[in-house]
């Protein structure tokens, strides 16, 4: 199972021991605010993170993101559909605004184009997520458009926007 490095985090396989971790900052309203996961989180639903799934297997497979040191302080995942694939990011709140996720996907996205081969990477975000949409802009992805209250997410109908970037202009 491939385990990518950036110079302060691993993006290694979830492991059951990580579950309560996992379970703790997903259940923090802060974090899960934007989330799709449906509240509270259980254990049942945090084990279905663990899989032994490669990256660019068909599917969500997520990675635990962890500092050097081995603390885990969040988690990403990549779901591939053949030649395109969703990414999604979440931290616990003490790990936010460190720019852990800007690392953590920069190695992602890179990953997927250059060693997966994929054609393009999209995030689908709640618009009022705005430091997720900064980050995306940094990064590189476009915002190519918002469907108005697009679906019904915990009680309200919310819209939905859409980032992506493509292989093309990730190496560019």
């Amino acid at each position: 199972m491939t385990t990518l490095h950036t110079p302060r985090l691993a993006l290694r396989p979830l492991t059951p021991d990580d579950l309560p971790h996992v379970l703790a900052y997903r259940n923090d309203p802060e974090v899960a605010r934007y989330q799709g996961w449906p509240l509270p989180a259980t254990p049942d639903s945090v084990a279905g993170l663990v899989s032994d799934a490669p990256l660019g297997a068909p599917g969500w497979v997520q990675r635990a993101i962890t500092l050097t040191g081995g603390e885990l302080v969040g988690d990403v995942g990549l779901n591939t559909q053949g030649p395109q694939a969703e990414v999604g990011v979440t931290l616990a709140r003490h790990a936010q605004g460190h720019g852990y996720a800007r690392e953590a996907l920069h190695a992602l996205v890179t990953h997927a184009f250059t060693d997966l081969g994929l054609h393009r990477i999209h995030a689908s975000i709640d618009p009022r997520n705005t430091p997720v949409a900064a980050l995306l802009t940094r990064l590189g992805f476009r915002h190519e458009g918002t469907s108005l209250q697009s679906y019904l997410h915990r009680g309200e109908w919310t819209d939905d926007a859409l980032y992506a970037v493509l292989a093309s202009e990730w190496t560019a």
